[in-house]
């Protein structure tokens, strides 16, 4: 028998629905697939199968397509119809052509010809799962195409650290999540943080804008639809096992409202055109830049869809509240376009970081991220940022101490002198301030 190796990580982890009505074929194929899947479950009829079908959802299901009362192909077939989105394989007596063309048409995965081996059964799992997730990652990526390119949550001032600390504490649960805060603050970075810090990281993550899809389009989006005799999977089942994150959630209709409101307490969704609720594996993640409460307290948003939502709530903070991290962000982001673009970096000299410091960021991270790209093609930062031209943005780094200390002296300067009030300007502790003053060796 193939060792477990030799076929791939997807299958150790497939749940598998097996469907014969045969005791004997069906006890052998669950005990050849379940030392090597994560779960198998058995139906004796058509009508158990679809009933397994309402219960749970399964990566694969391995079919007889001799049956009582029809074929594995008809069964198929109807519940495509239904929204059945999992792959199949069939298991028939009969290669010949007819029989492929009506199972293709029905939209089954591949074929197992008796009699066979327990190693052709785990090999046609096996392709059959492969060939799932590289549509399922297609489809991802083309939806990706356009998004946003950064991935790391960056940062470590002391507001950052408390967002990771909250990150790291919430990770493990599956309670929704809502991030809160002005544009361009990373509220996706810190949902896509979430992600990878959990046991899904090694599922998908889906980003949804909610504000960038037709108000006509985006229930099919989400949702599927059921076109013909084949289920369009919408963004829900392609992030199943993974996190959806659902961005400008203020800015969705109340029908779209009210439909999210139904999958969030049932897990479950309802392709459009379907007849058949499918069960969900997923976190979900929102974020929005609205202030909801005043949003529900003029009825644009559902009061109960908002209770639902804001279980757990992280605020992201302004780039002017964390001004610590604009040096280390600016020269992160110069070595990036300087190599993404091919062209040369330009010098973070100590007058241009302190301008960049002083600046109030409206626009927060994306603002300077943005700046330092323009500055790259342009060759030259604009006047109100531009220096002496002393430092590569690698020195900067190196140099994020003296920018500190400098950064410090200009807070105590705003406070007056006042190391508390500079220490609650700065996001940290007042020992903070004085052990960095002493270390200057300007404490007294």
């Amino acid at each position: 028998m193939t060792p477990l190796d030799d076929y791939g990580h997807s299958l150790a982890g497939a749940s598998v629905l097996v469907v014969d009505d045969e005791p004997g074929m069906r006890n052998f194929l669950a005990k050849t697939l379940g030392p090597r899947v994560k779960l198998v479950a058995e139906a004796a009829s058509a009508r158990e199968a679809t009933l397994r079908l309402d219960e749970a959802q399964f990566d694969v299901i391995v079919v007889d397509n001799k049956m009582p009362g029809g074929s594995g192909i008809d069964w198929v077939r109807d519940q495509r119809r239904k929204g059945l989105y999992a792959e199949t394989v069939l298991i028939t007596a009969y290669a010949d052509l007819e029989t492929a063309i009506a199972a293709l048409r029905a939209g089954v995965s591949d074929f197992v010809l008796k009699p066979f081996r327990a190693n052709q059964l785990v090999g046609a799992v096996a392709r059959t799962l492969d060939r799932g997730a590289l549509r399922r990652d297609n489809r991802l990526l083309r939806h990706a195409l356009g998004t946003d390119g950064d991935t790391q949550l960056l940062g470590r001032s002391a507001p950052m650290q408390a967002v990771r600390t909250m990150l790291g504490k919430l990770a493990p649960l599956p309670t929704p999540v809502l991030f809160t805060g002005a544009t361009g603050t990373g509220k996706e970075l810190a949902a896509r943080t979430l992600h990878r810090m959990g046991g899904r990281a090694e599922r998908p993550f889906v980003a949804v804008n909610c504000a960038a899809i037709a108000p006509d389009r985006i229930a099919a989006e989400l949702f599927g639809a059921v076109e013909g005799d084949h289920l369009r999977p919408g963004l829900f089942l392609l992030a199943d096992g993974g996190t959806l994150f659902l961005d400008e959630v203020a800015q969705m209709s109340d029908t779209l409202q009210a439909a999210l409101l139904r999958v969030l307490e049932d897990q479950r969704v309802r392709p459009i055109g379907a007849e058949r609720e499918i069960p969900l594996n997923l976190r979900l993640t929102f974020a929005t830049n609205t202030d909801l409460e005043q949003a529900v307290a003029e009825g644009r948003f559902r009061a109960d869809l908002y209770h639902r939502i804001n279980v757990l709530r992280i605020e992201m903070p302004p780039l002017r509240d964390r001004s610590e991290d604009i040096v280390e962000l600016a020269a992160l982001f110069m070595m990036h376009f300087s190599k993404a673009l091919g062209m040369p970096a330009l010098r973070l000299d100590d007058q241009t970081l302190m301008k960049l410091s002083r600046y109030a960021w409206p626009g927060n991270v994306r603002e300077l991220r943005n700046l330092v790209e323009r500055s790259v093609i342009l060759g030259g930062f604009p006047d109100e940022f531009s220096g002496s031209g002393s430092m590569t943005g690698i020195e900067a780094i190196e140099n994020l101490d003296l920018v500190m200390q400098r950064h410090i002296h200009h807070v105590l300067e705003m406070s007056g002198g006042n190391r508390a009030e500079a220490a609650r300007r700065l996001g940290v502790s007042r020992k903070t301030v004085d052990r960095k003053v002493a270390s200057w060796g300007e404490d007294g």
